[in-house]
């Protein structure tokens, strides 16, 4: 792998840190990751949720905070590579975008659907756009689309697997179908499809393979693969500068492999994460109490669904780890101390 390129910025390691919502990935880890040589991602999912307004008007305190985590992140990292992740899925995803744009992002990362209108909402910023893709084919939609569309073809291209955490861009019987062999190939035809684009337009687009990315040799497997680089964050979580609460982190190194499962999100995608009391209540059938909508997501009919992610992720990283929703990779029951980013940094890289 070589280093990636961003607008005029280059990396010292071809890393990126994943978005993590809610509040996981703010300034302060992306800074750090940023200072450290990678490219440090900030979620805007809920990403207001300490401002004093957000109960009130959380469109209002996620765009201040859109805002304010780039400047923390730019006072760790002044001339560091930092970007954000915006899910196609927020019910303000085009307002978050261009307070991305506004805010100096170098580059938005763009998956939880295909992000049809990102080349129209970044159109005459510097900055750069990478669409999360999880096959070849949803590769070829988003890439031929934004090429018929805009003549204009994607910067980056993440790869995001089946062992990744969060919301997975797979129904749960594909899960089963991608053996690691198996997905090993649609990384390599997802790399082929890539390359006829920057073929196309003269340009180099990097692909960066993410999903149970955890230490040097995973980061090895992909390479051989053809990867460019990778993106990790469950690996993340458990350094200091994580913007997580202490329990959050010690969550992950509690957690035993048998414990990381595949739950129902509210929106009914399937999405991976630490079974705990609230997980067992809804896969018993329960429809816990949530609090009035906070709009976050497009799709989501708050009479319908059985549990509010918006509740559940900010009570976990507040650290109220029974009642939130503990979101991880498959490979988060690795995990044995808190260390700092630049170890880890140094452990995908040895």
């Amino acid at each position: 792998m070589k280093n990636l390129k961003i607008g005029k910025k280059l990396t010292r390691f071809p890393l990126i840190q994943g978005g993590m919502g809610v509040g996981i990935s703010l300034g302060r880890l992306a800074g750090t990751v940023a200072r450290e040589g990678g490219i440090g991602i900030i979620s805007t999912a809920q990403i207001g949720y300490r401002e004093k307004d957000f109960d009130r008007d959380p469109k209002a305190a996620n765009l201040r905070a859109i805002a304010s985590e780039m400047d923390k992140a730019r006072s760790i990292s002044p001339g560091g590579i930092i970007g954000y992740n915006i899910m196609t899925a927020l019910r303000e995803y085009a307002a978050h975008v261009k307070a991305a744009v506004k805010a100096g992002a170098d580059i938005i990362i763009s998956g939880a659907g295909l992000p049809t209108e990102l080349p129209a909402l970044t159109a005459g910023s510097g900055t750069k756009i990478a669409p999360i893709v999880s096959t070849d084919k949803s590769a070829n939609v988003i890439l031929k689309y934004w090429d018929k569309k805009y003549e204009k073809t994607a910067d980056l291209v993440v790869v995001e697997g089946p062992e990744a955490g969060g919301h997975l861009g797979f129904k749960k019987e594909e899960l089963a179908e991608y053996t690691k062999e198996a997905y090993a190939e649609e990384i390599k035809k997802i790399i082929r499809t890539v390359g006829s684009y920057a073929e196309k337009y003269g340009k180099e687009i990097p692909v960066v393979v993410a999903g149970g990315i955890y230490d040097s040799a995973d980061v090895k497997r992909v390479m051989e693969l053809g990867a460019d680089g990778v993106q990790v964050a469950t690996r993340f979580v458990t350094t200091e500068e994580c913007d997580a609460d202490i329990r959050y982190k010690e969550a992950y190194i509690q957690a035993s492999k048998e414990d990381i499962a595949i739950v129902k999100s509210p929106v009914g995608m399937p999405g991976r994460a630490i079974m705990n009391p609230l997980m067992r209540r809804v896969a018993d059938g329960e429809k816990v109490p949530h609090s009035p909508c906070h709009r976050c997501l497009s799709k989501c009919r708050p009479a319908e669904i059985p549990y509010c992610i918006t509740d559940g992720l900010i009570d976990a990283v507040k650290g109220n780890i029974e009642k939130g929703l503990v979101f991880c990779g498959a490979k988060a029951w690795k995990a044995e101390k808190i260390d700092t980013v630049r170890e880890a940094v140094l452990s995908l890289f040895a």
